[in-house]
């Protein structure tokens, strides 16, 4: 039996996202085998500065698969037309059909990503905030991944029939 190219193109995208999410996990956990204040972030080892290295690249590279990739795979797997769908529908979409939690929450993740991922503030105290905001809203992707994941997983079982 051959497999139609919208279920193959969700499985590579989950693929894709589960090695992002297992990385993103492992930096998790061991960022909080170390507590993190504001002065010591002016004052890192090598080590705390490329497990935070690590914690960005990975929390960026998830929740980019998970948005340019596996949402839409998803759509395109569930029959939806979305090629002049915008992001924004898309994910409006996706909670329609149960697949997203919440597109307000999603929106607002990808906000605080943004912020991360670009700014750098000058004050130790807001470079501090914004760190502790990131690793919630990465805690939080993983988890929108997990869900999502799950109703992925279901729909290829059901393709493979």
């Amino acid at each position: 039996m051959k497999t139609n190219p919208e279920i193959l193109a969700l499985e590579h995208a989950h693929a894709a996202c589960k090695v992002h999410d297992e990385a993103l996990g492992d930096a998790l956990e061991d960022i909080g085998q170390w507590p993190i204040t504001e002065t010591q972030l002016d004052h890192l080892t090598k080590d705390q500065r490329r497990l935070l290295d690590q914690f960005a690249y990975r929390y960026t590279r998830l929740q980019d698969a998970l948005g340019a990739r596996l949402m839409p795979a998803a759509l395109r797997a569930l029959g939806e037309d979305i090629e002049i769908m915008p992001a924004l529908d898309r994910f409006n979409r996706l909670e329609q059909l149960g697949w997203l939690p919440s597109a307000d929450e999603w929106l607002e993740l990808r906000r605080i990503r943004n912020e991360f991922a670009h700014d750098y503030p000058e004050m130790a105290k807001e470079r501090f905030d914004q760190l502790q905001l990131a690793l919630a809203a990465a805690r939080r992707a993983r988890e929108i991944f997990n869900f999502l994941g799950q109703k992925v997983l279901q729909r290829l079982a059901a393709a493979k029939r």
